[in-house]
């Protein structure tokens, strides 16, 4: 039986829930490769558990140490580094984003035809950073496969193609379309990539560099960046790609993969890899208003502007949304800067508190905190798409049920 670390308010024996649940839904029958759950209250963890493979084709086991592609959730982080910069006065929410990329400053709203023959009409209004932050941009990806806008996001290879650059996606993205005017519709979209671009501009540092010096070297973070270093392979999982019948295959091997080698595209949209424990740092120095181990990365009052919902009239997500996504229960959900943040906790019909929040990655990865319970909640695996499981709702159901 696996031995857990007796916390105060949290109940060892529900906890085991988690790896007993994981083990005969999921590893067993070969839903997913192997999966590594963190669980921490008050700033001990109190449950970490590794189950199955990391890479099945080398009947490599799931490690405490295996490095991920978080993708995704690289979003809040990108989030964070931003707000530094705003905590320096470097920009206000309300900023036009032309006024630091001034080739977007006639930005257009799709109307009608195929690319590159589109027909479109002005904006109603200009695009700001907080429509950045909160995914109203206007902006889309081409993942999607939703719209003739999309399309052509995926024609030019704007979701993170190794060859793009930070400076080829704003130039790309000033010559095409929004889907709607800014503001007025939630779209999950590249604007945390444009948000990487800006730290960039701003900071006056490459992208990596500033995550590593304001973020990843205070938290410790050692084993998160851009790439797979030679040193890490060992441990870097393989991803897997669902197939019909709950099945899977191997997507990406970690000895071919693009992870290998630093890209000219740094995504602060989906970019990084990173381990549970240096997730850890970074979602448990949030939980702890922007402070770990004496090291602060956000202020406490910055960090709680970013914990509101941002929507208009406070709304959830279905009443802004125009396509569906699976990185969120969207009932009862709002968007902070950044995170998913939960406004209604009957409405989500997921058991939580008002005010937690997070988010989670293509491959299936996911954090969470509650700022309420002061829990962190972390979830690792390498399965595309994020919704092929509702694991991250079982997770919340059974995590919950262990406090006392």
């Amino acid at each position: 039986m696996t031995k857990l670390k007796q916390i105060a308010g949290l109940a060892p024996s529900q906890l085991l829930n988690i790896e007993g649940h994981l083990e005969r839904c999921y590893i067993q029958p070969k839903k997913l490769p192997g999966a590594l759950t963190l669980v921490a209250r008050r700033g001990e963890i109190a449950y970490v558990k590794a189950q199955g493979l990391m890479d099945v084709e080398r009947n490599k086991p799931v490690c405490r140490d295996t490095v991920f592609r978080i993708y995704s959730m690289t979003k809040p982080i990108t989030s964070i580094a931003m707000m530094q910069l705003y905590e320096q006065g470097r920009f206000l929410l309300d900023d036009p984003v032309h006024k630091y990329i001034p080739a977007w400053k006639n930005l257009r709203v799709y109307k009608s035809g195929l690319y590159p023959e589109f027909l479109t009409t002005p904006a109603a209004s200009p695009m700001t950073i907080r429509d950045l932050f909160t995914h109203m941009s206007g902006l889309t990806y081409g993942f999607m496969n939703r719209t003739n806008v999309d399309a052509a996001y995926r024609e030019l290879g704007l979701d993170g193609s190794r060859d793009l650059t930070m400076e080829a996606l704003v130039d790309q993205l000033a010559e095409l379309p929004l889907e709607f005017s800014p503001g007025t519709a939630w779209n999950y979209s590249v604007s945390t990539d444009v948000l990487g671009y800006l730290v960039q501009l701003l900071s006056g540092q490459p992208f990596d560099e500033y995550l590593r010096e304001h973020i990843f070297d205070p938290l410790n973070m050692a084993d998160t960046g851009f790439y797979v270093r030679d040193d890490q392979l060992d441990r870097f999982a393989a991803c897997y790609v669902y197939q019909p019948g709950d099945q899977f295959k191997l997507q990406d091997d970690p000895e071919t993969s693009p992870f290998r080698h630093k890209g000219r595209f740094l995504s602060g949209g989906g970019g990084l890899v990173s381990t549970i424990d240096d997730y850890f740092h970074f979602a448990q120095a949030l939980c702890q208003g922007g402070e770990f181990q004496g090291q602060r990365i956000i202020g406490r009052k910055t960090l709680e502007f970013m914990r509101h919902n941002h929507l208009p009239g406070n709304q959830d997500l279905p009443g802004l949304s125009v396509g569906a996504f699976s990185e969120t229960p969207y009932a009862g959900s709002g968007f902070g800067l950044g995170f998913s943040v939960k406004t209604d906790v009957a409405k989500s019909q997921v058991n939580g508190s008002v005010g937690e929040y997070g988010w989670g990655g293509l491959a299936s990865t996911s954090f969470y905190i509650d700022p309420v319970e002061e829990l962190v909640v972390i979830f690792m695996t390498q399965l595309i798409p994020s919704s092929s499981y509702p694991i991250r709702q079982e997770l919340r159901a059974i995590v919950n049920g262990a406090l006392v």
